[in-house]
C-alpha cells in the first residue's frame, strides 16, 4: 500500500512538474495592429501605380468612347432614314445596332474586369514589401500577432500597439 502511494505521489510530482514548466515556456500572447492600407498609400511606388492604371483606364475609356460614339452616329443615321428604308433594311439596322450595343457592354464588362487585374499587378510587389516588413517588425518585436486595423474589420479587441511607425520605418517611409 506505501509503494502504491509513493508512486503516485512520484507521478503527481512528475506531473506538476511538466504542467507547470510547460506554462513557463508559453509565451504570452502578444497583439499589435497596422492600418495596411494606409500603410500601401504612404509607400514609396505608389505613385506610380496609379500614374499607370490612370494611363491604363484613359486607354481603355477612349475605345468605350470610340464604340459608343459609333453607336450614336449609326443611331442617328437609322432614325432620320428609317421612314424611307424597306422592312428588312430597318429589321438588318435594327439588328446591327443591337449587337453594336452588345459588343458595347460586353466590352465594359472586360475592361472594369481588364482594369481590376491591373491594379492587383502593379500593386502585388507593394503589397508584398509591405507584408515582409510587417513579418520582420512582428519577429523583431515578439508579436504573435498582428491584425489590419481596417475599420470595422475587429469588433472588438483589448487595446494593442500600433505597429505603424516601425513598419514605416522599416520601409524607410517618413
Amino acid at each position: 500500500m506505501k509503494k502504491i502511494a509513493k508512486i503516485f505521489a512520484v507521478l503527481a510530482l512528475f506531473i506538476g512538474i511538466a504542467f507547470s514548466s510547460q506554462a513557463q515556456t508559453q509565451a504570452p500572447l502578444k497583439v499589435g495592429y497596422v492600418d495596411f492600407n494606409t500603410l500601401l498609400q504612404s509607400m514609396p511606388g505608389i505613385d506610380t501605380v496609379r500614374t499607370a492604371l490612370q494611363k491604363h483606364q484613359g486607354t481603355l475609356t477612349d475605345q468605350m468612347d470610340q464604340m459608343r460614339a459609333e453607336f450614336e452616329n449609326k443611331y442617328l443615321d437609322y432614325q432620320s432614314k428609317s421612314a424611307g428604308m424597306s422592312d428588312i433594311i430597318k429589321q438588318n439596322k435594327e439588328q446591327e445596332l443591337q449587337q453594336l450595343q452588345e459588343r458595347i457592354d460586353a466590352f465594359q464588362q472586360q475592361a472594369q474586369q481588364d482594369l481590376q487585374a491591373k491594379q492587383q499587378q502593379l500593386l502585388q510587389p507593394l503589397i508584398d514589401e509591405a507584408k515582409a516588413a510587417v513579418a520582420t517588425v512582428a519577429k523583431e518585436k515578439g508579436y504573435t500577432y498582428v491584425l489590419n486595423a481596417i475599420e470595422d474589420v475587429v469588433l472588438y479587441s483589448t487595446p494593442g500597439d500600433n505597429l505603424m511607425p516601425a513598419v514605416k520605418l522599416k520601409l524607410g517611409i517618413q
